[in-house]
């Protein structure tokens, strides 16, 4: 099993929260449909949709997600061509990106561009390896890294764990 990132600790300070990572995978799959579905859910997010249809998603209109048009810097290594599939989320830090980029399963992957950046990317077809409590998470901790500091505590507030409450 490969480590995955769960949803940051539940504290109210979101610039201290931290990444726990644990090696299970549930073996449920997730969609595009199922992305949308955990952005919008999320307070405050908007989404743009682009003239070819790629989604966008933003809160206080900062990006978080988005599916990236064809980039010089995103190449299938088996055809040369440019990837159209590919969505970037943000993270919390470079550290959160470097253990997501090195995990087993070669989901996440970063390009040149994204040096320096704490940000990952995905191919679209790789949603199928993620589960949706993964899924969500990722989603979740790209929201947290744009929200407004007042509307992340008070989100995080709502959705404290139990077992996270006590830490």
């Amino acid at each position: 099993m490969s480590p995955r990132i769960l949803n940051p600790s539940l504290s109210t300070d979101r610039a201290s929260h931290r990444t726990k990572v644990v090696s299970w995978h549930s073996g449920a799959v997730t969609t595009m449909p199922d992305l949308d579905e955990l952005a919008l859910s999320m307070p405050h997010t908007t989404k743009d949709v682009a003239d070819d249809g790629r989604p966008s998603y933003l809160v206080h209109g900062k990006l978080f997600c988005c599916h990236r048009s064809r980039r010089r810097d995103a190449i299938d290594s088996r055809t040369g061509e440019r990837l159209d599939d590919v969505l970037m989320f943000r993270v919390a830090n470079l550290d959160v990106k470097d253990l997501l980029v090195a995990e087993d399963r070669g989901v996440f992957f970063t390009t040149p561009h994204f040096d320096g950046y704490p940000a990952v990317l995905l191919r679209i077809p790789d949603l199928a390896r993620l589960d949706r409590d993964e899924l969500q998470d990722l989603v979740v901790e790209a929201w947290l890294t744009r929200a407004q500091k007042r509307v992340a505590k008070a989100w995080l507030a709502e959705n404290a764990r139990p077992d996270e409450s006590a830490e």
